[in-house]
């Protein structure tokens, strides 16, 4: 099973792709990196680079599922406006690529990833750089993110918790 971990952002969105390793419990990483975007460029633009950019890495990793960051609330709305037209480009995508949605807040994120959901960005970085015997923590702090949501994903996958998969095909 190879699972696709979206941490969305207009400026950055941060992708990390894991795959079922032979144990069970066990996941090996594949791939991660950032989709960027000028500030330059008009809003639309933007979206459509993340579009066609976030297409590529699903046509290369063929993910089965996908995990994506849900919104907090946070007190800089403009923020909360591009994150959420990039969530947009990302929930559009991954349906019309027919795959499975699982949705997390960071809250989720960190609980699962660290057993305890106030857990810091150190921290969970830290998880995911020891998970998958990596000499340094993943740059940027997007990518590592999106690690972090692809291993929440799977691990809520794999112990067959009853995750409602936000947007089924």
């Amino acid at each position: 099973m190879t699972i696709l971990g979206i941490d969305p952002g207009t400026a950055t969105t941060g992708y990390g792709i894991v795959r079922s390793a032979k144990r069970q419990g066990e996941f090996e990483l594949v791939d991660f990196g950032v989709i960027s975007t000028a500030k330059t460029l008009a809003d639309a633009e933007r979206l459509e680079i993340l579009a066609t950019d976030l297409n590529q890495v699903i046509k290369k990793c063929k993910p089965d599922i996908i995990g994506v960051e849900k919104l907090f609330l946070t007190t800089n709305q403009k923020t909360v406006m591009t994150v959420s037209q990039a969530r947009g480009v990302v929930l559009l995508t991954a349906q019309q690529h027919g795959l499975p949605i699982l949705e997390f807040t960071p809250l989720q994120v960190k609980n699962s990833i660290c057993g305890y959901g106030k857990a810091d960005k150190k921290q969970i970085q830290y998880v995911v750089q020891k998970t998958f015997k990596l000499k340094t923590i993943p740059k940027p702090d997007d990518a590592a993110d999106a690690l972090a949501i692809a291993l929440c994903a799977a691990f809520s996958h794999e112990k067959n918790q009853k995750i409602k998969c936000a947007y089924p095909r």
